[in-house]
């Protein structure tokens, strides 16, 4: 599918009066007529295509993702599977399932996810308990799969974005009451905290430490005061330490960030590997297929440390631009999030940009040694059918958050807190935090 059909498919028909600025939204005189279908609006007409650099970028990642999973994998493919395809055809399966979920998250509208929201969760959180209790599929010392035939799925990214969802549904309806700690921060925090403690019983302490940043930065953003932030997070800071003093394989890694080559055999061989093979790329890189480190050298170079594979065939200007698209992909999810039609979808822009962007630094922070290893992939690049899928469903919605709408047009509750024309930040999102 060429990339303007794509774009295409991603707008309906817009009214005649359009906004003359991506900053404003003007009031339509006579807004089209609410559909009955299920792509009718909870949150006003829609009058304009999904940000279009995003999708360009999303798409962009997607097609390069496939294309260095290939790379990455064919030799060790061959050896396990007897074909060199075999990462290459189920990468591409998943993404050609994924573009398509991207289209039609993109323009069924967002504010119908909050009919699902305790479901999604529910369901989401079953599935982590499930891997926990000791059904999972073990990989790596941790049960975080669940083995449905000849797909592995990973519940823990599921819950993410069903948390983040709720997250998103809970702060919206607090308005003011944000601000109370019984009612906006307690519930929140609680709620984080049980999921991190699944994540830690898988072990999951990556996974853990992510769903804490993000429910800190969607409270703040929605207004909760800066004191329990704070205080929690400082609170955080002890347990964190003793979590990782009191486990011998996490100080195993710290003590293999601190001084990888001095266990170059043992503990840091993974991360002595990536930047070895960092340093073959150079500059330009010795061009994609030629990377000696996938000749079983590096281990997971199809899946966690991808990025290592990158820096060898592309060098520093393939990894300089992968850095680029996802700091752009940050970018126009915020500016999605501040030019949001209310403060629902603002926090899911908010939430689900954290998501993404935090993912893609920890991987490759970890794999330029900035930080102890942890198994997270990059973000549509990664070998994963269920992260990809994930992560297509969670860049579905934000491409949905960014769609100009006429506010005119939506329920008069949803109006009130919404970003009215020519006032950008009218609304009750990303209040003040005193």
């Amino acid at each position: 599918m060429a990339l303007a059909d794509l774009f295409e498919r991603l707008s309906v028909s817009s009214p005649s009066e359009m906004p003359k600025s991506g900053n404003q939204r003007r009031r339509v005189e006579a807004p089209a007529p609410r559909r009955s279908s299920m792509f009718a609006s909870d949150t006003g007409n829609v009058i304009g295509p999904a940000d279009a650099v995003l999708t360009g970028t999303v798409i962009a990642l997607i097609a390069f993702g496939v294309v260095m999973v290939y790379s990455a994998s064919a030799v060790f493919a061959h050896q396990q599977y007897g074909s060199g395809q075999y990462f290459l055809m189920r990468q591409g399966i998943y993404a050609a399932i994924g573009l398509p979920l991207i289209v039609f998250l993109a323009r069924l509208d967002y504010g119908k996810i909050r009919h699902f929201t305790y479901p999604f969760l529910g369901v989401s959180v079953l599935l982590l308990i499930i891997t926990t209790a000791g059904f999972g599929h073990a990989a790596g010392g941790a049960a975080r799969w669940i083995r449905l035939g000849p797909i592995n799925v990973q519940p823990s990214e599921i819950t993410k974005v069903a948390l983040i969802c709720w997250l998103a549904y809970s702060l919206a309806k607090k308005s003011e009451r944000i601000k109370s700690f019984s009612v906006g921060f307690l519930p929140h925090a609680l709620m984080a905290g049980f999921v991190m403690l699944l994540f830690l019983k898988q072990p999951d302490f990556g996974s853990a430490v992510m769903v804490c940043l993000i429910t800190f930065v969607m409270l703040f953003a929605a207004g909760a005061k800066l004191g329990y932030i704070l205080g929690a997070f400082l609170g955080a800071v002890p347990i964190a330490y003793f979590l990782v003093a009191g486990s011998e394989y996490r100080m195993r890694r710290i003590k293999a960030f601190l001084e990888p080559f001095e266990h170059r055999y043992d503990v840091g061989y993974q991360i002595a590997e990536s930047l070895m093979s960092f340093g073959a790329g150079g500059a330009t890189g010795v061009g994609i297929g030629d990377s000696r480190q996938k000749l079983f050298f590096l281990p997971e170079a199809h899946t966690d440390f991808i990025s290592a594979i990158i820096g060898e065939e592309l060098g520093f200007v393939g990894i300089a631009l992968l850095i680029g698209a996802f700091c752009l992909l940050v970018y126009r999810g915020l500016l999605a999030a501040y030019r949001a039609a209310n403060d629902y979808g603002t926090y899911l822009a908010v939430g689900i940009t954290m998501f993404i962007g935090m993912q893609a630094f920890t991987n490759l922070a970890v794999a330029i040694g900035l930080l102890p290893t942890k198994g997270l992939g990059l973000p549509f690049i990664s070998y994963g059918g269920s992260a990809l899928l994930v992560n297509c469903i969670a860049v579905g919605i934000l491409l949905n958050v960014s769609r100009p709408r006429d506010v005119s047009a939506m329920p008069e509750p949803e109006r009130g807190s919404s970003r009215a024309s020519n006032v950008p930040m009218a609304g009750s999102g990303l209040r003040g935090n005193a």
